[in-house]
């Protein structure tokens, strides 16, 4: 396992100046989800991560957050802050722009109001959607995306 200041350097180095999604690397909706912003991503603000990974284990560590508590999407700008659950999904779409950006607007709910649904589907996702053996392998194109 990579030491703290490891990851650092390493984010430092790979992902300057980019915000890192964590994603569920076995889940139909999860990548979905990616593939969904890679192309929606037009100032090429996100490089994304399997939470099953190595280093998204090493990254959910060296943030402080404990994955077996957690089965959520994690957005992590490196150096400010992370977010998760509906927090994320909301701060995506904000980056995003464009008419995703409206998606700021539910957060006039309460977040555990938000969470609530979050969580409702996260816990149905693999029934509703399926789930892969293993972790999607990036196409050569889409390599840079990816850590």
């Amino acid at each position: 396992m990579k030491t703290q200041n490891q990851i650092a350097s390493f984010l430092a180095m790979t992902a300057e100046n980019k915000k890192i999604i964590l994603f569920d690397g076995v889940c139909n909706l999860c990548n979905g989800a990616v593939q969904f912003i890679i192309k929606h991503d037009k100032k090429d603000i996100f490089r994304f991560v399997a939470l099953q990974s190595d280093l998204g284990k090493a990254i959910c560590d060296y943030i402080g957050v404990d994955q077996t508590k957690i089965d959520s999407i994690i957005l992590y700008n490196p150096g400010v802050a992370y977010y998760y659950k509906s927090s994320a999904v909301l701060e995506i779409g904000k980056d995003l722009g464009g008419v995703y950006s409206f998606f700021s607007a539910f957060k006039i709910l309460p977040e555990n109001l938000r969470n609530y649904i979050y969580d409702y589907i996260a816990k149905n996702r693999y029934k509703w959607y399926g789930k892969k053996e293993s972790c999607m392998i990036p196409t050569p194109e889409l390599k840079a995306k990816f850590l």
